[in-house]
């Protein structure tokens, strides 16, 4: 097996960093790509748009998401499906985990 195929606690894929974001790929293949990141507070992706639907789904922490213009407060445990073309953005209230599918076709 070149990968796994099971993570049995993505909360702890990747830690919040003291600073700055960071991203982990947990799996990718010809129709999705999952990839967890990790937020210092602070810290935001500024508004941006996908080709692809996608799914946030977040795993600790506390995130402000603003989708289509709106602001959405999201603690953990908040699951989101985004429209491919919708504009949003992201920031993290407190360090924070959150995983990403990029759905593919």
């Amino acid at each position: 097996m070149s990968e796994p195929y099971v993570v049995a606690h993505p909360a702890t894929a990747v830690e919040p960093p003291e600073a700055g974001t960071l991203s982990r790929t947990l799996h990718a293949d010809d129709r999705v790509k999952v990839v967890a990141f990790g937020f210092a507070r602070g810290e935001e992706l500024s508004e941006h748009t996908a080709s692809k639907p996608a799914i946030l789904h977040v795993l600790s922490g506390e995130i402000e998401l603003v989708l289509g213009g709106d602001p959405v407060p999201a603690p953990a445990g908040t699951w989101v499906h985004m429209a491919a073309g919708l504009p949003h953005a992201v920031r993290a209230v407190t360090p924070a985990v959150m995983l990403l599918t990029l759905l593919k076709g």
